[in-house]
């Protein structure tokens, strides 16, 4: 591939699509995309508007209560090596677009200092336009920008490649790892390597959660032994280790006042899909002990959901009954189902009609009945089913982004797509 050929191209289609022209060449979706989202926004694209950089003290800050660190050496084994010796550097940020690690060639990292690729730079979309680290952050998927794919034209001389992290433990994006150097040194096939070092790491974090709930097991099953009536051990998550007297459940959906130790003053909170609970804590988790027999009561008139989706990177539902409330964020399939189903209220939708709107194949009911059944784990009753709907008693709000080209930029689902593309009302 010459490189020089490739930068030349990619700057004549980037300048016939800020003039608002229509260029011979189309730019990838991914990258189309993300143009379109800066130029709503209002990035420059002839200077990106730089935060200012974060101190030592706060970088260290991030990187100690962040999860990153426990797989840093799964990205390092994997790709610092390659990336010293093919002249690139591995950049890890987290979820808010910020370096928190850089490593690999010395000469790259100067000409990195150069661009403003520093430790504690904001690397986000918003900040410094379509980037490898912004970009994925955004999309939720591996992406490669190349030279005048970049947005922002000081960044033409430099290429990247990056993948989201996820935290499986929650489905939390927690950041991106890139590989990065300047544009004569891409290769197509680092998109490939570095999507699958992300992958072994969100493993490490598999691994290392059923561990952990092994050793919460172990902890809470002769507690449990001795407890007549309803309990169940959960981590800090709300992951199930051990159960008696309940139907188990793969995860139960906490209180932010309980994961905030906030609420224990008598032992007692409540716990959504549980009631009023008896808590005690354990080492790594909590015991909890719902007061009633059959668990948390029906919805009733004046419950009040609010799905947020209304920001790129971050969406979450929120409950309010009486004065209670809690919040729960969203994976990105969580997402785009809730906003579906919101779509289709009050009469619902069925498994096949959310299976078409998901992937525009009917047929794939398992998999939407799988994903609905881990939304219920969490929402309750809140969710009726056959066909799947929002409780008819409760007050539904959905909290979108101003523009509708900007709703779930991830989703590549049909129903989505339809909806982005609809004229504003």
């Amino acid at each position: 591939m010459d490189c020089s050929l490739a930068a030349r191209l990619l700057k004549g289609v980037r300048a016939a699509t800020l003039s608002g022209q229509q260029p011979q060449i189309l730019p990838r979706p991914v990258i189309g995309e993300s143009w379109n989202r800066m130029l709503r926004s209002g990035v420059d694209p002839d200077r990106d508007v730089r935060s200012g950089l974060l101190s030592m003290d706060e970088v260290e800050e991030r990187r100690q209560s962040s999860v990153l660190l426990e797989i840093l050496p799964v990205l390092r084994e994997a790709l610092v090596t390659v990336a010293d010796a093919a002249q690139h550097i591995m950049v890890v940020s987290d979820a808010d677009g910020r370096v928190l690690w850089r490593e690999g060639s010395a000469a790259v990292l100067h000409k990195a200092d150069r661009l403003g690729f520093e430790l504690g730079a904001d690397w986000s979309e918003e900040t410094v336009g379509t980037n490898g680290v912004g970009t994925p952050l955004v999309t939720r998927r591996p992406v490669q920008v190349f030279s005048a794919e970049h947005f922002v034209g000081s960044l033409h001389t430099w290429t990247c490649t990056g993948a989201p992290i996820t935290d499986p433990r929650d489905g939390r994006l927690i950041g991106v790892v890139d590989v990065s150097g300047p544009l004569e040194t891409m290769h197509p096939a680092t998109l490939s390597l570095v999507g699958t070092v992300a992958q072994l790491a969100e493993a490490r974090l598999r691994e290392r959660h059923a561990a952990a709930l092994d050793r919460l097991r172990a902890v809470a099953a002769p507690v449990l032994a001795r407890i007549g009536g309803r309990a169940v051990a959960v981590d800090v998550q709300g992951w199930t280790a051990a159960v008696t007297g309940m139907q188990p459940v793969d995860r139960i959906a906490l209180p932010k006042s309980l994961s905030e130790l906030s609420e224990l003053s008598d032992g007692r909170a409540w716990v959504p899909t549980l009631g009023m609970c008896a808590v005690a804590p354990l080492p790594g988790g909590w015991l909890l002990r719902p007061d009633g027999p059959d668990g948390a009561a029906e919805p009733l008139g004046g419950t009040r959901v609010v799905l947020d989706v209304s920001r790129p990177r971050h969406w979450s539902v929120t409950v309010t009954d009486g004065t209670r409330s809690w919040s729960h964020e969203l994976s990105p399939r969580h997402a785009e189902l809730l906003y579906l189903l919101a779509l289709h209220r009050p009469r619902g939708r069925s498994a096949s009609g959310l299976a078409e709107d998901m992937f525009g194949d009917p047929t794939r009911t398992v998999t939407v009945r799988a994903e609905m059944s881990r939304v219920r784990r969490y929402l309750g009753s809140l969710l009726g089913h056959r066909p799947y709907r929002f409780h008819e008693e409760a007050e539904l709000e959905v909290v979108l982004p101003q523009s509708p080209a900007d709703l779930l930029p991830h989703s590549v689902a049909p129903g989505v797509l339809r909806s982005r593309s609809a004229p504003p009302h």
